[in-house]
């Protein structure tokens, strides 16, 4: 009885509709009276997977009649339904389920599938994808453990499933080309193999599960298999594996009944019969009774039923083995399968036939285990989550902070502190911190989804949370959630501990520089970590100025109707005077050396604060510069610490003790180039050459505006100038001389005509070499930097002769009668 309707554009009497019969079969319909009447026009039906699933009608709005019947591959009529084509389709992926046009362009069309959103600007001739949204729905992800950094594998829906890193060492981040297919077909559960990120196994829909050799990328069926007279297996759409915490190579996975092998899937054992009801699903009530067979039934591109949804094995017991089916049983033994203790969730006070989504045995105690149930499907959109602490005999609820309608997915725990858990759901992801007695919603950026599945990278405490409709999210070392308590928040600040940081130079891929190269604006990358020392911290309260504490007083006197009286010369000139409260986080090196200050996030809250591993920029600092300063050169491999400070006024007092990190190279160079502390020694040397260049040509431009004031200052004096006016056009003539010397000669800079090496020519010669690589000087460059040294040392000698002849005519131009001038000293009178 499913109805595709739609009005034409050109003539709104016109409406046509494709309606769903009996057993897979249609028809679309034509009426030209607004519905008065209906005129069935051709047998046309949606295909592979039937009406359930496509039935969407589009008429164009630029030809009349031309109709859009959505389908696996697109049906297209010209003639109001009466006849049907299929839409070329070459290089774009099938199952489409929207149109849209452009009422401008004819031959535009745009169409939602599957694979994500096409473009057509031929009218279907030729398609472009749109590669820069993040749309894949994601059934379940699993992480692998290899090294630098680790993968993450996601099954998709019709998009097979998938896996890229889960950071790189690009400039330009994480890119579409970083990602691969694994699997084809619909993506489900993956699991990969602890220390041995080489084997993955991926699985498409109903069961059809395949190890793949990440070397190769070989892939080979290993589905266990009906034995000869058995009835057919029942696998769920997103049939459920998992990989013992036992050993890494013993696999369980699960139909109707529990299979486990102990070499990778190559032969399968039955640890069980059939765990679930074993009814006939034709026989089941459909809105409260049987129904007919000659009612539309359609089971293709369905999940079976009465399946195996969920396993689990007590990290703490081998053999103990939790299950979980969609017809609301909780199977459960102790003994690796030859007992069986079965529990009717409904027994536990709960739907009848809710849907186990997830369990989990708790990674830390034998006795406790986790059980988030579904019953949306019958209307009920209420979150149902258990826990056991006798190993499955007893459940309670334990929904405190969930709302009252929220559908769960999945639960995980951190496997350091066993009270911190997290929260799969359909709108969003939860976390407790407390054994789930408490639930709090996560925000930082993530959207109002469903997130059906969350998984735990142990190495680098990432959670790693797949979402049905907008990708992967990854929240970088959570570690500072197992601190988290009701005495820390109360706590004026906290700083938690920093992991180890990366040390590397990000290396060109699209460009040294920029998030998309000069690939155009609509090139998708995706966010790496931030680079560095990430430091968390939280703040208890907002530290608010005198002036923003007497104005939230007044607010509420004027909201209570009462006087405001005048705060005072003295309140109003200190808040004038005041300065905002500041937050600093301090690295020192392993000797107590301060090596970056880095100011942070003042508001209440939790807080990123990250730093680039890289000492600050040593530029001459000129009067009326308050900028922060920028990064320089790399810090060294090592042992840091950082420290929690905030700045009230002019007084600095510490929020916390210090924090130690380390600070670790990603990998060795194909060549021994020197140590760090060799390279470190040399890139300390050219900072503070560019420091003395900088400061020298600061002092350069000083001297050269005093020389100027001076010409000024030569038309107040009454009596005979010529000689000052020699000595200062001597000046003026020298310090051109110095420019030149300095920054090549300007005539010939400005027809591009090469000059001598000046010394910014050598300064950037010899960055060069240093600031894209950690191998250390090379011979030219520290041959180039002590020729700069030697030009600086000359220019130096005569820019401090000259600032003293200026000096001396400064004073002869003031007892001549001038003016005081900027950089004299001040008059007596």
């Amino acid at each position: 009885g499913k109805i595709g309707l739609t009005i034409s554009p050109q003539n709104p009497d016109v409406l046509y509709a494709a309606i769903e019969l009996d057993h897979r079969k249609g028809g679309v319909y034509r009426s030209s009276d607004r519905g008065t009447t209906w005129e069935k026009r051709s047998d046309a039906v949606s295909g592979a997977t039937g009406p359930h699933y496509y039935q969407e009608l589009y008429a164009c709005p630029h030809n009349f009649d031309r109709l859009y019947l959505v389908d696996v591959r697109m049906q297209i009529s010209d003639d109001g339904g009466k006849n049907f084509r299929r839409m070329k389709e070459h290089h774009k992926h099938s199952d489409n389920h929207s149109v849209a046009f452009r009422a401008d362009d004819p031959d535009y069309l745009l169409i939602g599938t599957d694979g994500g959103i096409y473009e057509s600007f031929d009218l279907a001739e030729n398609w472009r994808f749109i590669d820069n949204l993040p749309l894949t729905q994601f059934y379940k992800i699993a992480v692998d453990d290899a090294e630098p950094f680790y993968n993450v594998f996601g099954g998709t829906q019709d998009n097979s499933t998938e896996g890229g890193p889960s950071r790189t060492d690009k400039v330009q981040g994480i890119q579409n080309s970083d990602w691969r297919v694994v699997l084809n077909w619909d993506g489900h559960q993956p699991a990969t193999e602890p220390g041995n990120p080489d084997i993955m196994y991926g699985q498409r829909q109903q069961g059809t599960l395949s190890r793949i050799d990440n070397i190769t990328g070989e892939v080979v069926d290993i589905q266990p298999q009906a034995a000869a007279g058995e009835d057919y297996e029942r696998y769920n759409w997103d049939a459920p594996i998992l990989v013992s915490p036992h050993s890494p190579t013993q696999l369980f996975f699960a139909s109707q009944r529990l299979w486990r092998s102990n070499d990778r899937g190559d032969s399968w054992t039955l640890l069980s019969g059939d765990l679930t009801r074993n009814e006939n699903r034709l026989e089941l009530p459909i809105m409260g009774k049987q129904q007919s067979w000659d009612n539309a039934w359609d089971l293709y591109a369905m999940s079976n039923y009465n399946t195996i949804t969920s396993i689990a094995e007590s990290p703490k017991q081998r053999d103990l083995i939790y299950i979980g089916t969609d017809d609301g049983l909780l199977q459960i033994t102790a003994d690796g399968g030859k007992n069986w203790a079965k529990t009717e969730v409904k027994s536990l006070g709960l739907p009848e036939r809710a849907y186990i989504n997830d369990i989990k045995a708790d990674l830390h105690d034998a006795n406790t285990a986790y059980m988030a149930l579904d019953n949306h499907k019958e209307g009920d959109y209420k979150p149902y989550l258990l826990k056991s602490n006798d190993k499955g005999k007893t459940w309670k609820s334990i929904t405190n902070g969930l709302p009252e309608t929220l559908l769960l997915w999945r639960i995980v725990q951190d496997h350091v502190n066993p009270k911190l858990l997290f929260l799969g759901t359909e709108f969003g992801i939860y976390f407790s911190v407390n054994g789930g007695d408490k639930w709090t919603k996560m925000n930082g950026g993530l959207p109002n989804i469903s997130f059906r599945d969350l998984a735990i990278q142990k190495r680098e405490n990432d959670l790693v949370a797949g979402s049905f409709g907008r990708s992967i999210y990854i929240l970088d070392d959570y570690t500072a959630l197992r601190e988290v308590s009701e005495t820390q928040l109360q706590a004026e600040a906290t700083l938690f501990p920093t992991r180890k940081a990366w040390w590397y130079i990000p290396r060109s891929h699209l460009g040294f520089d920029g998030k998309r190269g000069n690939q155009g604006a609509s090139h998708y990358v995706a966010d790496n970590p931030d680079f560095g020392a990430i430091f968390t911290y939280y703040v208890g309260a907002d530290w608010k100025t005198k002036k923003q504490m007497r104005t939230e007083k007044e607010k509420e006197l004027a909201k209570a109707g009462k006087d405001i009286a005048f705060a005072g010369w003295e309140t109003l000139n200190a808040e004038r005077t005041e300065s905002a409260a500041k937050i600093w986080l301090t690295v020192n090196d392993s000797d107590g050396n301060v090596v970056r200050r880095l100011a942070g996030e003042t508001s209440k809250g939790f807080h990123r604060t990250a730093w680039d591993l890289r000492h600050p920029d040593f530029d001459a600092i000129e009067l009326g510069d308050s900028d922060e300063p920028e990064s320089g050169m790399l810090a060294i491999p090592g042992t840091y610490t950082v420290t929690l400070s905030k700045q009230v006024g002019g007084t600095i007092t510490e929020l916390s003790k210090p924090q130690s990190f380390e600070v670790v190279p990603l990998r060795k160079g194909a060549l021994e180039g020197s140590t760090p502390a060799v390279a470190a020694e040399f890139w300390k040397d050219y900072q503070q050459t560019v420091l003395t260049a900088s400061a020298l040509g600061s002092a350069w431009e000083d001297a050269t505006e005093r020389v100027q004031a001076m010409h000024r200052a030569m038309s107040y004096v009454n009596g005979d100038i010529a000689g000052m006016m020699e000595k200062l056009y001597d000046l003026h003539s020298r310090l051109d001389a110095l420019d030149v010397a300095l920054n090549g000669d300007k005539a010939k800079n400005a027809v591009g005509q090469k000059t001598p090496p000046t010394v910014g020519n050598r300064l950037f010669a010899v960055s060069r070499t240093i600031t894209q690589a950690t191998y250390g000087p090379t011979k030219t460059g520290k041959q180039t930097l002590e020729a700069v040294k030697a030009q600086l040392a000359d220019a130096r000698t005569k820019l401090s002769t000259i600032q003293t002849e200026i000096e001396g005519l400064a004073k002869q131009l003031q007892a001549a009668g001038a003016p005081w001038m900027e950089g004299d000293d001040l008059p007596r009178n």
